[in-house]
């Protein structure tokens, strides 16, 4: 795989690869994707005890899959609608985990977010893993969007700067529960999509060191009543 070249923000554990993928790469990951989704369709997550709807739709891939209904957050085994097993992670996003992550251990989730052009995802925590010491790796295809990252706490001071298709950040380090979101997408700054607009790919690693994750049930109930 070709060297890229990071970019170092704040010096807290974020790094950020502009340009990882080249349009080709980008259109043979949209096509993994697009595979998952056929397995695995999107479905419109709900905000947990009020039930009302994400901006975003959503899919994952892997042992183990993110949910968000009127019970809360919460890793699963299976598709909430079709009932059936996450399909696997694509090997190219398998991959790049193993290029970026500076991790030993494979990802065990890929949350698939698809973001319409009037989408967004507002300032959050990605504390839902048992295991902080991985990163959280995403990947930006399609269209453009604002992102924004600020620190520990909600009111800590953000920075904001804009991914486009290819890109890829990484939350490690003193990053790794940064408040990050997305504020905005710039509908038509890309054409990977036929349809238009933005896919995140965001991989984790879920389970503490020593979980078996080829035993998913096993693997999603150590998260739930951690």
């Amino acid at each position: 795989m070709a060297a890229q070249t990071s970019l170092e923000i704040g010096g807290a554990g974020l790094r950020l690869y502009p340009g990882y993928l080249a349009r080709e790469r980008q259109a043979a990951m949209l096509a993994a994707v697009r595979a998952v989704f056929a397995a695995a369709p999107l479905f419109t997550p709900r905000m947990p005890k009020s039930g009302r709807p994400f901006t975003v739709r959503m899919s994952n891939c892997g042992p183990l899959g993110w949910l968000s209904d009127e019970s809360g957050y919460r890793y699963a085994p299976t598709h909430p609608e079709t009932g059936k097993p996450w399909p696997p992670v694509p090997d190219a996003l398998i991959a790049m985990w193993n290029d970026v992550a500076q991790y030993p251990r494979p990802p065990e989730a890929c949350l698939i977010n698809f973001y319409g052009p009037a989408a967004k995802m507002g300032l959050h925590q990605d504390r839902d893993e048992a295991d902080f010491a991985a990163p959280v790796v995403s990947l930006s295809l399609g269209d453009s969007c604002l992102f924004r990252v600020g620190g520990l706490k909600r009111g800590d001071a953000t920075h904001s700067f804009r991914l486009n298709s290819g890109d890829v950040v990484v939350l490690g380090g003193g990053a790794r529960l940064a408040f990050h979101g997305v504020d905005r997408i710039y509908p038509g700054t890309s054409t990977l999509l036929a349809e238009g607009g933005r896919i995140n790919l965001t991989l984790r690693r879920v389970t503490r060191p020593g979980v078996e994750t080829s035993s998913p049930r096993r693997a999603a109930a150590e998260i739930i009543h951690d």
